[in-house]
């Protein structure tokens, strides 16, 4: 068998005619093909129809045994994964429904073939990974028409392109701009050339270190359509990345303002001056007149250039080249010139005025006056100075007292004029351009200079607004990467093209820097628009042949430039809207069904002529630098991040990297941010922050594996090791809460607003866990799991409470709870404090564990150590948008619990909800006690404390134990006694607890009244509030009067107490008791006394309950001292009877427990 052909096995389905049944081109049809003879032999072929796709291999169960016999068929091709079908255009396994339809024929793979749909073969994996198609967003794309329509994704063959023409080339053509044909000259005069050379280099070493960076992350995987966006925003996040990409956006579509403006200059002042509609009729309106000019002019050509880049993208690349060749040709055209200047300089003089620069527009001759046939006649120089042409007219006193010079502007390369343009010129707008070597008489005046023709300043000059004006220059270096999508290997063509054409710009700046210095005067260097040479690009003078080649080359320069930026932008701004990380964007990612992205090249057009309203090369070009440089330092920034973090995903193929040069270059790139401009920085990075906190808060879902992420992991990993060394000091405590929610059946949360309590005791500090425990097994209960998880973080969400889901399945309920208690939380991130809610129906639970559960839940958390937080009524609690214009916070300070009763309080007054509420402490006071000290004592620790609060102290002084007490624990504990011996349905137990409650009642009220009217009286009352209670839910009398009556009457002891049962039941039990095999337990239940310790209880939760009710009823929140549970298990359910009438009356009541260390401290 030859190495490049496989075997390959179909089965296929035969019916008992002979002939073969196989897939039409539609589902559900079949087409009928003679089968030759298989007997013996397996038939050779590829088994497919002529003209139609192979099978896939799959196993056809046949619907009839009988009629339908599956035949093995040998298939003999070339090798390919899998079945060789190009299913899907996605890398990643299960991203088709078809795919979890495969079955897998034969025995090898058996063990593993109830996990293919999760687990697919290698041969699969790799054929999908190989069949993998790269959906470009640049210039030929897939575009999905709106679904509505139902039409289908048209798909158009996308040119792919090499390092040369795809990355080179557009670099190279943005890179060499206008800055250096329109200002490079003028940046060497002013600053010199050492400073100029400051400046060259500090840029081109900011760009070059980017492209390391940039170059590293693009080698780190594939980079589709986006370019610098996509690998900011993948490296960085999606926060990062939409605030970087929409600033790299914004440069951009300003650089393509700043290009199409240079355009406009080099028209309107170099070739046809003549074209200017406005036109000033004095000196000082020249420039408005130019601005104006430049608006004009800048609509039309804009609108040109974005019908150009709407026709196709393909006619920009065909311009592009005819553009880049004049601008190669320019650039050495300079170099000639250069050369040319040694023996030969180009004669353009210049006129000097004392020592002053005169523009050369008006005058032919630098004569104050000339002999024409033997007669002395005044040149034209001479009327711009003087008020009349006469020889003996007034003139400028500077023009009288000073002679005209005409010296040479190109010198030339050996002049030795290097020297004396090596030091800076800067000065103030206004200020006159001259040469100090000449001579010169007079002080200048500003006021009457303005109106000579001088040449000066238009700006002023310093160095950092120079590093802002030439920055753009270098900017270009990802005209490549953002057409990333039409490259053929984005990896290897965005490192080699971008370093490339950094190398070969920064040589030509260098050098350009060096001879521009060596070959032209100062004067001339300095004069931006070239007025001392008649108008003349000053650039243009050094070059060879003629100045027109140059003038010509950077007209189309900045036309090329214009264009690339026009195309560039709109892709830019499609990848960020088609990632959905920017809701409102969304409409951007739509476009032709080409690709093309319409509405976002509108967009586009629309911002770039804000540029072109401004109008100024000087004043656009630091704008777009801040956006320029704060793109390039977070490339700088993302790859310094994703090498220190080694995560596994971080492989470059370009291994040229460090994360030393990338810190280097994120420095440098703040560093001219702010040596630029350092109100344009802040400006930016203003703009940046406001996108980053908008994507945050509409809440960016996008989990693109970035290094933000990352270093976020590293950053906590390290923080959990510190916060493991030691507990947190007193000072630093703050409730860290695991929340305990219950479900309902379909998983929905019963109690959201224990979410908002937390969210108002937290206020996003701190650890939050909100958990909840399914019963049962993890792999049947997994998707209940995660729509249980999914519930609750939508819940956390409505309620903006902060923190972590977690959910557990366990056997049961009171493990899974125990389980949360332990080990929720990582290293020293643990929580300290339980929050639940009040199990209100723990009476009439089918369940009888359910009480049980939550006193365990009490152990366990005393156990640990850890606070307990109990809301009864929670679902009354105030919301997160109510406001608590007044009402107080009542805290019952009956026992200390290391201060969590004072803490918590002031926590919940930070929240807005309870920010009016006045804080009250009340504390409760013995026999033995003196109250005023009290008072004072917890007076004094509240101000130590720095806390706000009214204090009382309340006196329990009364410890006679009511018959009212006597007869709640007796009625109390025989209730218990019959639920544990006679096993009773729910509806008879209900019925029997019933019975028991309202005989029990009228016992004690014709015992304290002695009369039937007060009987009766009493059964109505008993009976209306039985109907507001639950069925079950064992109560005391809230009428004052028979309350009173029985604190009268405490000498009534225990021996006086009746136990009253209805008659049928009374009878019923007398005839079970009778009988020889009857429970002894049910005997003794109507001889039963009251445990005294059970009565001493239930005692002080009467007694606790009237003082606080009568204090603290119309309070708006109530915390009150939980009791622990008996050390003896079997008096829980009367635990919870105390708890019931410690409750009592009370609508918002949270309970609290500590955790058994201090939690509060008076020191500082």
């Amino acid at each position: 068998m030859k190495s490049n052909m496989g075997e390959r096995f179909l089965v296929i389905r035969v019916n008992t005619e002979g002939m073969t049944a196989r897939e039409g081109k539609h589902s559900g049809t079949t087409e009928a093909h003679p089968v030759p003879n298989t007997s013996g032999s397996c038939s050779s072929g590829a088994g497919t129809a002529e003209g139609k796709k192979p099978l896939e291999d799959s196993v056809i169960k046949p619907q009839d045994p009988k009629t339908v016999v599956p035949i093995l068929k040998y298939n003999r091709e070339p090798k390919k994964y899998g079945d060789g079908v190009p299913k899907e255009n996605s890398p990643f396994i299960n991203s088709t429904d078809h795919d979890k339809n495969t079955s897998y024929d034969g025995n090898n793979m058996a063990l593993f073939e109830e996990e293919m749909d999760s687990h697919p073969m290698v041969s699969s994996f790799l054929d999908k990974l190989v069949n993998y198609t790269n959906l470009t967003q640049g210039a030929h794309e897939h575009e999905e028409a709106d679904e509505e329509e139902g039409s289908k994704k048209k798909t158009v063959k996308s040119p792919q392109m090499g390092t040369f023409m795809g990355v080179y080339l557009p670099s190279l053509q943005n890179i060499l701009g206008v800055i250096l044909f329109l200002r490079l000259t003028w940046i060497v005069g002013t600053a010199g050339i050492s400073e100029s050379l400051a400046i060259v280099g500090l840029c081109c070493s900011c760009t070059m270190l980017t492209a390391i960076s940039m170059s590293a992350i693009a080698t780190n995987g594939v980079v589709p359509a986006g370019g610098s966006y996509y690998m900011i925003s993948r490296s960085l996040g999606p926060e990062f990345g939409g605030a970087v990409g929409l600033c790299f956006y914004l440069g951009t579509t300003f650089a393509g303002s700043m290009y199409i403006l240079g355009t406009i200059e080099i028209l309107l002042t170099y070739i046809v001056p003549q074209a200017a509609i406005f036109r000033a009729k004095r000196k000082e309106e020249e420039v408005d007149a130019l601005l104006n000019n430049m608006r004009v002019y800048g609509t039309c050509c804009l609108s040109f250039m974005a019908i150009v880049v709407f026709v196709g993208v393909k006619y920009v690349n065909k311009l592009a080249l005819v553009f880049l060749a004049c601008v190669i040709l320019s650039i050495f055209s300079i170099y000639a010139g250069v050369i040319k200047s040694i023996f030969d300089p180009p004669d353009f003089p210049v006129c000097m005025l004392g020592n002053r620069t005169l523009q050369n527009h008006n005058f032919d001759k630098c004569l104050k006056t000339e002999i024409i046939d033997n007669l002395t006649v005044t040149t034209k120089l001479w009327k711009l100075f003087c008020d009349g042409p006469n020889i003996n007219a007034t003139c400028n006193e500077y023009f009288t007292n000073n002679n005209l010079t005409l010296i040479q502007g190109i010198p030339g390369l050996t002049s030795g004029v290097i020297f004396e343009n090596m030091w800076s010129e800067y000065g103030p707008l206004g200020m006159l351009v001259e040469n100090r070597k000449l001579s010169s008489f007079g002080e200048s005046n500003p006021t009457k200079d303005i109106y000579l023709p001088y040449v000066v300043n238009d700006i002023s000059t310093f160095f950092t607004l120079l590093v802002g004006i030439y920055f753009p220059s270098v900017t270009g270096i990802m005209a490549g990467s953002n057409r990333s999508g039409d490259l053929r290997d984005a990896q290897k063509s965005i490192p080699i093209g971008t370093i490339l054409a950094i190398a070969t710009t920064s040589f030509i700046y260098i050098s350009s820097v060096v001879l521009f210095g060596a070959c032209i005067e100062g004067v001339l260097l300095r004069d931006k628009f070239g007025d001392s040479v008649k108008g003349n690009l000053v650039i243009g003078t050094l070059s060879w042949p003629s100045p027109w080649v140059i003038v010509i080359g950077s007209f189309f320069s900045c036309c090329g430039a214009g264009l690339q930026s026009l195309t560039g932008a709109p892709r830019l701004l499609q990848a960020i809207a088609r990632d959905g990380i920017i809701p409102f964007l969304q409409v951007f990612g739509h476009g032709k069904a080409n690709g093309e992205p319409t509405w976002a090249l509108l967009l586009t057009a629309g911002i770039c002529e804000i540029g072109i309203i401004i109008a100024s090369l000087d004043a656009v070009a630091p704008i777009l630098s801040m956006f320029f440089l704060m793109c390039y330092m977070f490339v700088n920034l993302a790859c310094a991040v994703q090498t220190l973090l080694r995560t596994p995903n971080w492989r470059p193929r370009f291994k040229y990297y460090h994360w030393a040069l990338s810190f280097l270059g994120m420095s440098l790139c703040l560093a001219i941010m702010f040596i630029s401009s350092w109100y344009y920085a802040i400006t930016a990075m203003a703009i940046a922050g406001c996108i980053y906190k908008y994507i945050e808060y509409r809440g960016a879902e996008k989990e693109w594996g970035d290094g933000i992420r990352g270093l976020s992991l590293n950053a906590a990993r390290y923080a959990l090791i510190r916060l493991e060394d030691a507990p947190p000091h007193t000072k630093n405590w703050r409730p860290q809460i695991l929340v305990l929610l219950n479900l309902d059946s379909v998983q929905g949360v019963k109690h959201p607003r224990l979410l908002s309590l937390t969210t108002q005791l937290k206020a996003g500090k701190g650890l939050t866990i909100v958990a909840n425990v399914l019963q049962g097994t993890y792999l049947m209960k997994e998707a209940e799991a995660k729509k249980a998880e999914q519930n609750i973080k939508s819940a956390m969400s409505a309620e903006r409470t902060k923190g972590f889901v977690h959910v557990v399945v366990s056997s049961n309920l009171r493990d899974g709870i125990s389980h949360l208690i332990q080990s929720a939380g990582l290293g020293g991130m643990k929580h300290n404090t339980v929050l639940m809610g009040w199990p209100g129906t723990w009476r009439q639970s089918s369940d009888p564990l359910s009480w049980r559960n939550f006193i365990e839940t009490v152990r366990e958390t005393t156990a640990a150590h850890q606070a307990l937080l109990v809301a009864k009524n929670v679902d009354s609690f105030p919301t997160n948008q109510d406001h608590l214009g007044s009402g107080t916070i009542d805290v019952w300070w009956v026992v200390h619990d290391g201060g969590m009763l004072m803490l918590l309080p002031f926590l919940l007054r930070q929240h807005k909800v309870w920010k009016k509420c006045k804080m009250r402490i009340f504390t409760v006071a013995q026999m033995d006690d003196n109250s005023i000290q009290m008072k004072k004592d917890l007076q004094m620790f509240l101000y130590q404390l720095r806390l706000d609060a009214e204090v009382e102290v309340v006196e329990m002084h009364d410890n006679d134990i009511s018959a009212f007490t006597y007869e709640k624990t007796l009625v109390m504990e025989q209730r218990s006694q019959m639920l544990k011996q006679m096993h009773l349905s729910r509806t008879e137990r209900e019925r029997e607890i019933q019975s028991i409650t309202d005989e029990s009642r009228s016992s004690i009220r014709r015992k304290n009244h002695g009369a039937t009217e007060n009987l009766n009286v009493s059964r109505q009352s008993s009976t209306a509030e039985d109907t507001q209670e639950d069925e079950a839910q064992l109560i005391h009398d809230k009428n004052t009067a028979s309350h009173v009556a029985m604190n009268d009457k405490a000498e009534a002891g225990p021996d006086q107490v009746h136990m009253t049962w209805t008659k049928d039941k009374l009878l019923t039990e007398r005839n079970r008791s009778r009988e020889p095999n009857a429970n002894m337990a049910v005997r003794d239940l109507f001889n039963m006394k009251p445990n005294q310790s059970n009565v001493r209880r239930m005692h002080t939760a009467v007694k606790l309950n009237e003082v606080v009710v009568n204090r603290s009823q119309g309070a708006q929140l109530v915390l009150l001292n939980m009791p622990g549970p008996p050390k003896n298990r079997g008096g829980d359910e009367n635990y919870m009877e105390f708890l019931e009438v410690l409750l009592e009356g009370l609508s918002h009541v949270l309970l609290v427990r500590g955790g058994g260390r201090e939690v509060i401290t008076i020191y500082s």
